[in-house]
């Protein structure tokens, strides 16, 4: 087994003041990276803000003989952003991995939930991704290597009560994700999902005592340094929790041709099972994988009533 390394590498990890980030950071920097702290130091519904936490975890890994700087930037702030990647730029010269970790939560039930609460949520979990993945970039592109990790989430893969606002800005990370990941693979950058199961502060309300002793935020960082790593994958659902680790696929099952006719809509509905059969699915490798199946089966019955 070779050695997972980052000397020489200069990290960003976001939300990183507390919890699973602070892990992730702690983690980077102990294996050798340079590490932007950045938390803007809100509570965990996403209000107030202080650099002081992401200062501390700083200070932590100075302390252990590290490298690091902290940074208070909302990742909603785009200029702020920019700012940070410059911020690194100017302390080490490049930045090779970007961990999107920032994230708030506010949950209630589709019926009770305010729009500007899921709006929110959205905007800090995708747009804050979008904003330091898109600052980040260009630099990547030009160095030709990134490692970007994508946190997404069970709640976002699978569904979760009184989370529609987490699930789907969750979800619309592992869009972003397989696109970006096409998009840089000819520059080796290379872009992942991370689904953890952890205990922190966002949870800490949820699960019994015993779970959450279990469910301890260091048992996801190895999933996020395999990700991060130089031999890191590429377009990869990792999901990760209490020592265990799982991969999460969207699939495409064979299907029917149905065809056309007023009756079509009858047709599906009586061969919906065949329809729905998952053996045989497959992983597509693009968006292109749906109308190749699609049209292939339709040249394959052309003429056919």
């Amino acid at each position: 087994m070779s050695s997972i390394d980052f000397k020489g590498r200069v990290a960003i990890v976001t939300g990183a003041g507390g919890g699973l980030g602070r892990q992730h950071a702690l983690a980077l920097a102990a294996r050798g990276a340079k590490v932007v702290v950045n938390d803007l130091g809100g509570a965990r519904d996403g209000s107030g803000g202080s650099v002081s936490a992401a200062q501390a975890v700083v200070d932590e890994i100075v302390a252990a003989g590290g490298e690091a700087i902290a940074n208070g930037a909302s990742v909603t702030d785009f200029e702020a952003v920019q700012a940070m990647v410059a911020q690194a730029v100017a302390a080490w010269g490049r930045v090779d991995i970007l961990v999107n970790n920032a994230g708030i939560l506010r949950d209630k039930s589709f019926a009770k939930m305010d729009l500007a609460d899921f709006r929110l949520v959205v905007d800090v979990h995708l747009m804050g991704a979008v904003n330091c993945t898109k600052a980040v970039w260009a630099l990547m592109n030009e160095q030709k290597y990134g490692r970007i990790v994508m946190t997404t989430s069970s709640s976002g893969l699978y569904g979760n009560f009184g989370q529609s606002n987490y699930g789907a800005a969750k979800l619309a990370l592992v869009g972003l994700m397989q696109t970006l990941s096409i998009e840089g693979a000819k520059n080796d950058i290379r872009v992942n999902c991370l689904a953890p199961t952890a205990a922190t502060r966002m949870t800490e309300d949820l699960m019994p005592e015993a779970v959450l002793e279990a469910l301890k935020p260091e048992a996801v960082v190895p999933a996020m340094l395999v990700l991060a790593g130089q031999e890191a994958p590429n377009r990869t659902i990792l999901c990760a929790g209490a020592g265990s680790f799982e991969a999460a696929h969207i699939t495409l099952t064979n299907g029917a041709w149905i065809g056309l006719g007023d009756d079509a809509p009858e047709r599906l509905a009586a061969r919906l099972a065949e329809v729905t059969e998952r053996s045989g699915e497959i992983v597509p490798q693009s968006g292109a994988a749906q109308g190749s199946n699609e049209v292939g089966k339709a040249m394959a019955n052309a003429g056919r009533p």
